[in-house]
């Protein structure tokens, strides 16, 4: 077993930079094959049902790009607009705060070029984040190659899903006799685990990418649909994703607004969208399903990332999900082992 992991974790690095789309598929696949199950248990054929499903999914995210590239497009273009106005903004709500905090803080008096440093610094995070969004949404192309993705993934996703129920029974028979309860059983935690997270995840970002576009943009922020379609996006990343978010949208509603009023409107919408998120979504539509630490997930995420990049972050949730079960499994054997139950041995 060591061998065999050790030869998929070779094929996985030797192989990465191929690996995305087919990884991606997978996902795909593994996320549309209950709604395929029930189209065939209702008389569709499986491979047309695979078929509507990737090409409804194709035509969707088509339609969402052709939509939001423009718009996004625009918002880069106001923010680089504005950026100067922006850092100018900021440095000077940073001086006066730290003005106030010169005449608190008397005797004590704040060195100058303190002062200097800590409004440069300011103005240097939000250039760096207009440059990095501007890469990161321009040059979208030439961060995702598009023949792989929108031509590979498609049609491997599509096969997947006609073959799905064969496949799963093919590995089946391959397993231990043996062991194949208990393996069986492993696999059928790690399914309810994991398509449980990427459920509830997926609804998530969804519903709160599109309340931060349109509420940001409603209070009168003017990158509000950029800053809230990625403050959704990444809310993925628990407690990471939201508050990296908060913290650009309130950054940026300082150097528009330049009032407390208008960082304290930006500010409730991030708050009133993580007491939805909490007390909401997860209670109501997961109850307690989901047995992924918030901590694991980051650092699965991270460590996924660090290691293979965007192929990492696809593989890293279902690697923890799986990691998650056996170490609760082993922890059970544990518990009811004589190492575990016995009274230490006392010798003569």
């Amino acid at each position: 077993m060591f061998g065999v992991l050790a030869a998929l974790i070779f094929a996985l690095w030797f192989f990465s930079g191929i690996l995305t789309p087919f990884v991606l598929a997978v996902c795909v696949a593994y996320f549309l094959d209950p709604v395929a199950a029930r189209l065939a248990r209702i008389g569709v054929p499986r491979w047309l049902g695979a078929g509507l499903l990737v090409a409804g999914l194709m035509a969707f995210s088509l339609i969402a790009l052709l939509l939001l590239y423009p718009l996004l497009i625009s918002q880069i273009g106001v923010l680089l607009a504005r950026l100067p106005t922006y850092v100018a903004t900021i440095g000077a709500r940073v001086q006066e705060l730290l003005a106030t905090l010169e005449k608190a803080m008397e005797p004590m008096v704040l060195d100058p070029r303190l002062t200097d440093l800590a409004v440069s610094q300011v103005g240097s995070i939000l250039v760096w984040l207009g440059t990095s969004a501007t890469r990161l949404i321009g040059g979208g192309y030439a961060l995702f190659n598009v023949f792989t993705f929108a031509v590979v993934t498609p049609v491997v996703a599509f096969y997947l899903l006609r073959d799905w129920p064969r496949l799963m029974g093919r590995l089946e028979t391959w397993l231990p006799r043996r062991n194949a309860a208990v393996l069986r059983q492993l696999a059928h935690d790690t399914d309810r685990v994991l398509s449980a997270w990427l459920r509830g995840q997926l609804i998530c970002c969804g519903l709160l990418a599109v309340y931060y576009a349109l509420v940001l943009s409603a209070v009168g922020l003017e990158l509000g649909l950029l800053v809230g379609l990625l403050a959704g996006i990444f809310t993925f990343i628990p407690y990471v994703g939201s508050l990296t978010g908060m913290a650009t949208a309130i950054l940026l509603a300082i150097g528009q607004f330049g009032s407390l009023r208008g960082v304290a409107m930006v500010a409730g919408v991030f708050l009133i969208g993580q007491i939805v998120e909490g007390y909401i979504i997860y209670p109501r539509l997961l109850g307690d399903r989901v047995e992924l630490h918030a901590v694991w997930v980051i650092f699965a995420l991270f460590a996924g990332g660090v290691a293979f990049g965007f192929l990492g972050v696809l593989l890293a949730v279902p690697i923890a999900a799986a990691i998650g079960v056996l170490a609760r499994y082993w922890l059970r054997r544990y518990l009811e082992s004589p190492l575990y139950l016995d009274p230490p041995r006392t010798g003569a």
